[in-house]
């Protein structure tokens, strides 16, 4: 398999399943499992490939932009392609048991292929517009799965999506509109080789409505009620995958496409945002009583994260190793919170199911009934903590060395801060886990508590064995993100 084809496959290799999943009905999880093993084969080919030559670019019918279509496949993309086939492999494996009736099923597996392949297409198009269909197709899809969920709390969820979804839709439209004037192109490359006096503006209005897709603080309201309601294995792709692709389309615009229309305060701001989102989804994340609701509050906070490198990779730290070792520590805490993030909500999907409840009070003794997946979810908090040896370690300490190198110590203590409320938020469903009384459980399969446990277990070994992530990440990555080693 050559690395054209290996792209052909991650694109369009989804949508093809999710049609056959439409047509096959019962065995709609037997087709979603041959296109999740296709699409594996694909990310080892593009992941040797990267490694060997480079990124790999494909310009469909042989024309290249502005006519044509060009994807390119570089170190970031891959990274994430890799951490979505390993996380839709997972929720397959536990959602198998839980979508079983027609209605839930001939929703679920089509609505998960569409939305993988939506993630694949984000992350190798280098074009404004085909970024922007990736993304409304991501969109659709993960509304259509919040309203899965149980009561009329799932579709108040899901209107609350769509009508946040289409506020930045039409924001973001705004700024393409905007670039497209000045450069009379959408193409990443075309635009960064030019300037246009409303790149500023253009720029402002695309990351508001990127802002909102991703539930950046203060844009989250939409993202606690959408992760809670929707079933788990759903709230686990959700959590996992979908925010990632807003975070990685701002990258693209704010580091490759208009660099110069970037200044120290914008990128200020944008940690900014990030700090919040740490302190108010921490703080939040401690009031709530439901496992799931604390972890999607969780999940405002550790976006946060994402946007504390923005001063610290752009800006006049540009080009400098501190720089360097701040991209590349996001991108593995990137890697590493889809890793756990996933492995927590499956862990909630089987206690769900055993239980019929995620009230921490129905939780107690749970891990006297079920050892392995509550090992599991500790593997996983102690990664989302940021403590060693894991993949949230590496990269929280990457990036809080890289903001005291360039004399920015405020972002690093930001993040110490938020990892300390993750200790104190993930300590309550964790003592409640380990309490005396076991309660009444229905039986669940051990092979389904290890499914959670290996995605904890990589996010750990994401810690321990990370010059792999660093090579991916250095293979085209942008001049001031090159040249350091673990």
């Amino acid at each position: 398999m050559t690395g054209e084809v290996a792209l052909a496959v991650l694109l369009l290799g989804p949508l093809l399943a999710a049609l056959g999943c439409l047509l096959a009905g019962r065995q709609g999880s037997t087709v979603a499992l041959l296109a999740l093993i296709a699409g594996a084969a694909a990310v080892v080919v593009l992941w040797d490939g990267m490694l060997r030559t480079g990124p790999i670019e494909v310009r469909l019918g042989g024309w290249g932009a502005p006519l044509g279509i060009v994807l390119r496949a570089d170190g970031l993309a891959v990274g994430f392609l890799a951490a979505a086939v390993v996380v839709m492999g997972a929720v397959w494996a536990v959602a198998r048991h839980d979508f079983a009736t027609p209605r839930a099923r001939d929703v679920f597996w089509p609505s998960s292929m569409l939305l993988w392949g939506a993630l694949n297409a984000i992350m190798v198009s280098r074009d404004l517009f085909n970024l922007y269909v990736g993304l409304e197709l991501l969109t659709l899809t993960a509304v259509a799965m919040v309203a899965l969920g149980r009561g009329p709390g799932a579709i108040e969820a899901a209107l609350r999506y769509v009508l946040y979804a289409l506020m930045g839709s039409l924001v973001y439209l705004l700024g393409v509109v905007l670039v497209y004037h000045g450069h009379g192109t959408l193409d990443l490359d075309r635009i960064a080789a030019g300037r246009s006096g409303a790149d500023a503006l253009a720029l402002g209005l695309m990351t508001a409505g990127l802002a909102i897709k991703t539930a950046l603080f203060p844009f989250h309201a939409w993202l606690p009620p959408a992760h809670a309601g929707a079933p788990s294995p759903a709230s686990a792709l959700l959590s996992a995958l979908v925010p990632k692709a807003g975070f990685v389309m701002l990258v693209r615009l704010w580091f490759e496409a208009m660099p110069d229309a970037t200044p120290p305060a914008a990128l200020a701001v944008m940690a900014a945002l990030g700090a919040g989102a740490i302190l108010h989804g921490g703080l939040m994340a401690l009031r709530q009583e439901r496992l799931k609701q604390i972890l999607a509050y969780s999940t405002v906070a550790q976006l946060g994260y994402l946007f504390v490198m923005f001063p610290l990779v752009g800006g006049a730290g540009a080009g400098t190793a501190g720089a360097a070792e701040a991209w590349a520590g996001t991108q593995i805490g990137a890697f590493s919170h889809a890793l756990a993030k996933a492995a927590v909500f499956l862990c909630a999907a089987l206690w769900i199911r055993a239980i019929g409840s995620d009230r921490l009070a129905d939780l107690a003794g749970l891990a006297r009934a079920m050892p392995l997946s509550c090992f599991a979810f500790g593997m996983a908090a102690v990664s989302l903590m940021g403590l060693p040896p894991s993949g949230g370690f590496i990269a929280k300490y990457l990036v809080m060395r890289a903001s005291f190198e360039l004399g920015l110590p405020g972002w690093g203590l930001v993040l110490a801060a938020g990892g300390l409320l993750a200790a104190a938020y993930f300590y309550r469903p964790l003592a409640a886990l380990f309490a005396r009384e076991p309660p009444r459980v229905q039986r669940t399969p051990r092979l389904l508590e290890a499914v959670p446990l290996a995605l904890a277990l990589a996010a750990a070994a994401l810690g321990v064995l990370s010059q792999p992530a660093y090579d991916l990440l250095q293979a085209g990555a942008p001049a001031y993100a090159r040249g350091i080693g673990p």
